[in-house]
Order: structure tokens, then sequence, then C-alpha cells
């Protein structure tokens, strides 16, 4: 009878905010929550790359159905652009490209490319960056995504492609950036071998009385708000080949997807962390390959004491409207209800006796998703099984 009863026994629904730790994937976080929470459901609404950390927002359970309105959320990031340099992935992850390759206005200097690049770093100051990103890269924008991005072309994904060696020819995008804030900006030297080197202090450099090989670089730590879509990664090297010398990112963290701000006291609370650890196992060739996994630091009741219960979930997904149970049950068979609604819209049932979590919200039945029918009535476009 026990094992029947567990055997029936309807699966938790949520959403986890997850704070990405860097040198995993979104998937590797993904394989961890399903290990931590004990479902099979599991998935994660926008992708960041292994070198981001921040708001990773994972559904399980109900709440998968969620993601695909959560990934369409704006979102703000805060990042590192190293300027004076370029890479094949637009990031401190991928190989140099040398300096003649990204230089915008070579034909208008004299000298080397590597000489060029050095004259125009050491010229730029704080108000041309701002200026180029008020003028160029704000606002609504055509952007071409890097070829070592995610996005599917024939149903594979375009960094598999890349990495192949295939030539991947991505179009361009409109995308909006509302916002481009520079917060700081150093100038300095670093590793002219490596993408993620140092930045060294000029007067450093003098007194160390050698002559190492370095190159000028710009670091600018800047935060981003943007519509979903937008490559962080593209802005730093657009921004880099605007200028004239190249640009990629040395550091990413995305604070906020839609409501999912790390910033806000009510998420804090559902936030997980996660650390990185080297995983060593024999693949199915026989070899021995270690690689990093996603290791939740919460577990058990902690974990689930941060998961968001599905009526809070859908309050900080979409607009929510509070139904009946007889509405909730018209929704579950496909009939409309009489609501007059004017965007898509989460149907609740309240919780009986009102709120109950830290969060202000209790369990209440999340019947459907619905959208406008006509003046009067809304149909549903997502139905959720009852909980």
């Amino acid at each position: 009878m026990a094992a029947t009863q567990a055997a029936t026994r309807p699966q938790p629904s949520g959403l986890l905010v997850v704070d990405k730790p860097r040198g995993v994937t979104s998937h590797d976080l993904v394989a961890a929550a399903r290990a931590g929470l004990h479902t099979k459901k599991v998935g994660h609404a926008g992708t960041l790359d292994p070198m981001a950390t921040g708001v990773l927002v994972i559904g399980f359970g109900n709440a998968t159905k969620l993601l695909s309105y959560i990934v369409d959320h704006d979102k703000t990031y805060e990042a590192t652009i190293r300027l004076g340099r370029a890479t094949e992935t637009d990031d401190a992850d991928g190989a140099l490209i040398e300096p003649d390759e990204t230089t915008a206005d070579a034909d208008a200097l004299t000298g080397t490319a590597a000489s060029r690049v050095a004259d125009i770093v050491t010229s730029l100051d704080r108000g041309t960056i701002e200026r180029t990103i008020a003028e160029r890269l704000t606002g609504t924008i055509e952007q071409v995504p890097n070829a070592y991005s995610a996005i599917k072309i024939n149903g594979q994904r375009a960094y598999d492609l890349a990495r192949d060696g295939k030539d991947v020819a991505l179009a361009a995008r409109p995308v909006t950036v509302s916002a481009f804030t520079v917060l700081d900006m150093r100038a300095g030297y670093t590793d002219a071998s490596r993408t993620d080197g140092p930045l060294i202090d000029g007067d450093e450099l003098s007194s160390a009385g050698s002559e190492p090989d370095t190159v000028p670089v710009i670091d600018l730590d800047v935060r981003v708000s943007c519509s979903a879509g937008t490559y962080i990664r593209a802005l730093g090297r657009d921004l880099g080949m605007i200028l004239g010398c190249g640009g990629y990112l040395t550091r990413l963290r995305r604070t906020r997807v839609g409501r999912f701000d790390l910033a806000s006291p009510d998420i804090a609370a559902h936030v997980a962390t996660a650390h990185v650890e080297p995983h060593t196992f024999v693949n199915r060739a026989g070899e021995t390959v270690t690689h990093n996994r996603a290791i939740l630091d919460q577990t058990g009741d902690e974990l689930l004491a941060r998961t968001m219960s599905m009526e809070a979930a859908v309050h900080a997904t979409m607009p929510v409207i509070d139904i009946t149970a007889e509405d909730a049950n018209n929704l579950r068979y496909g009939r409309r209800i009489p609501y007059d609604i004017r965007e898509v819209s989460a149907a609740v049932v309240p919780a009986a006796g009102g709120a109950g979590g830290a969060d202000g919200f209790g369990n209440g039945d999340v019947a459907a998703i619905v959208k406008r029918a006509k003046r009067g009535e809304a149909t549903p476009v997502v139905v959720f099984a009852a909980s």
C-alpha cells in the first residue's frame, strides 16, 4: 500500500533561482537540481555561458511550462569588457585574434597592426567610449551573435558547428539595449599571450625594470539592461570594433531575469548557490576524462525551502487573476471563463486561509495560463494538473 501511494504521489512543482558559478554549463546546473530535488522533469530559462555567473531560473514539475515565458523577459548583466584585444568567442575562453583582423580604422593609421591598436587604446578616454556606447550601442540595434553561441542552425548548435571547423554565418537580429552604463574604467597593460591576464598598472610595469611581452588594454566595468536574445559578448566585440581596437569579455554576471532579481529581498530568499568540482570518469571510448560538474550547496529540506511554490512562481512570471474552483475545473476541460483580461495571465485559485510563505504566497491552485478570447472571456493556452 505504501509503495502504491509513493508511486502515485504527485511530483513537486516550482521554481529555483540558482546563482550559477563560473566553469559549468546551464545543463550542469539542471542535472544538479534534478539530483537535489529528486525529480526528472527539470529545465532552465535562458542559457548562460560556462564563463558567466548569476541568475539561472530552474523550473521543475509543472513549472517547466513557465520557462518559455520567463526566457522572454528582459535581463540585466554586469560585465568587464577588455578593449585592445579580440578573441574568436568574444570572451576570455576563446583564442586570441590578431589585431589586423579586428581593427576597423587600420587604413587611417600607420605602423604595424599591433602598434595601431596600441595607439588607439592609449588615446581613448572615458568620454569617447561613453559617447560611442550611447550613439551606436543603445536603443534598438542590429546585432550579429557570435558563431560560438547556443543558437540552433538546422537543429545543431552554432558552437558545435564552429568547433567542428564549419563556417557559421548568423544573421543580424534586432535587440533592444535599454541601458548600457560604464561603471568603471581602468587603463593598463596585460600579458600579450593571455586572454585572462591581470591588468598591470603602467607605473608597476616601469618599476619592474624589465620589458615583458605586454600590450596596452582598457578594462571597462559595465551594466547592461536589455531585451531577451541580446548577447553581451557581442556588445563588447562591437564596441571594440567601432573604436578600432577589438574587445571581448573577461567577466559576465547576470543579476536579473525579469522580476527574478538577486537584489530583491523576495527573490533572495529563494536563491540557491552552487560550486564546481572536477569529475573524472572513463568515457565510452575507454578514455579517462575530467570535466567540471556543478554541486548545489543546499540539499534536502534546505533546498526545498528555497524553492518557489507554483503560486509564487506565476506571480513572479506574469499577471495573475484570482479565480474560483469552478473556474479552474472549466479551464481544465478547455472551457472559457468570464474574465476580461488584456494580456496573457495565470489563473489561480488562492490558497484557503490566505498567504503562508515568506514571500507572501501559499500553495494556491494554479489552474492555467489564459489569454483573451474576446471581450469578457478568457481561454486557456496552458493547463496545469490539479495540485
